[in-house]
């Protein structure tokens, strides 16, 4: 996980893009009064830089602006200016493997639950980081926990949009599952269908075949899509339909796939074991080619 291994993250050396120009690292920074930190007006995406190239780079700038506008507010940065501005940030850290965070949020020209005339504002930022589980316990699979926090209907949230909101829940019920000794929780949807983890989706091998939750209250990941499009390349089938917990217990494998993440076995999730981690390393193996360029992009 993202940790201050090189300090805490507002006292660093580099570069920070900041609505429209670089700035030193420690000077990017916002007021006490800012909308979004009071009522979480604020969408970002995750997205990794592999041999000086940021994967699906565009994918991800495309879905910052769908998410901000879900929000009911515009980026006056389109697209392509969103993309140079990315590239500039690794260029200007001399990063050419890192993790990145563009960030948009209402500003403080007002305070109160209605937005008002606030300003959007866009900050993206990179570090250097490696495996977002620790290689030496997810190489035989990492361990969920059964999360208590549920994730909401459609109708009672934005959920297509990458909103840091929706991401209260997640913390909360990743925070448990660490007190409880496991690595990350596996989340339900409100009417208890299986949805994804804590910050990845889920998939589950049974006979061959992949099963995965449709995602209709939770992200589509662009790794989600991106490795379903892989395992199509392998010949293997693809399933999206609701799963029921209950189902779990007849999977024969499972695991994660996100930016940070990638591609992530799983040895269980609360009282149910998996037996093998094959598809899971094949997929992974098949991701990293992809994203250093050994294979054409999915």
């Amino acid at each position: 996980m993202a940790t201050g291994k090189d300090g805490p993250f507002d006292d660093r050396d580099g570069w920070i893009w900041f609505d429209g120009e670089l700035v030193p690292w420690r000077e990017a920074q916002v007021h006490v009064l800012t909308h979004a930190l009071h009522y979480a007006s604020s969408v970002f995406e995750g997205q990794r830089a592999y041999n000086g190239t940021i994967f699906k780079l565009t994918e991800h700038s495309e879905r910052l602006r769908r998410s901000a506008s879900l929000l009911g507010f515009e980026l006056p940065w389109s697209v392509e200016e969103i993309d140079a501005a990315c590239k500039g940030v690794l260029k200007a850290n001399k990063f050419t493997d890192a993790y990145m965070r563009p960030v948009a949020w209402r500003g403080s020209e007002s305070m109160g639950v209605a937005p008002g005339k606030t300003r959007p504002h866009l900050a993206i930022a990179a570090w250097e980081w490696g495996k977002y589980f620790d290689p030496e316990i997810a190489k035989d699979g990492i361990r969920l926990d059964i999360a208590p926090w549920r994730r909401p209907a459609p109708y009672t949230a934005p959920s297509e949009s990458k909103a840091a909101g929706l991401y209260m829940i997640c913390t909360l019920s990743k925070q448990h599952a660490e007190s409880r000794g496991y690595h990350d929780a596996l989340m339900l949807d409100w009417r208890g269908r299986v949805a994804e983890a804590t910050g990845a989706n889920i998939f589950f091998a049974k006979n061959g075949a992949l099963h995965t939750p449709v995602p209709d209250c939770f992200l589509d990941g662009i790794t989600r899509r991106t490795v379903m499009d892989l395992a199509r390349r392998r010949g293997i089938e693809v399933v999206e339909r609701p799963i029921w917990p209950e189902e779990l217990e007849g999977f024969q494998q499972a695991f994660l796939t996100g930016t940070a993440a990638e591609v992530t076995a799983i040895q269980s999730i609360g009282p149910y074991q998996f037996g093998s981690v094959e598809m899971a390393r094949q997929l992974d193996k098949d991701y990293e080619d992809l994203v250093h360029g050994r294979i054409p992009n999915a």
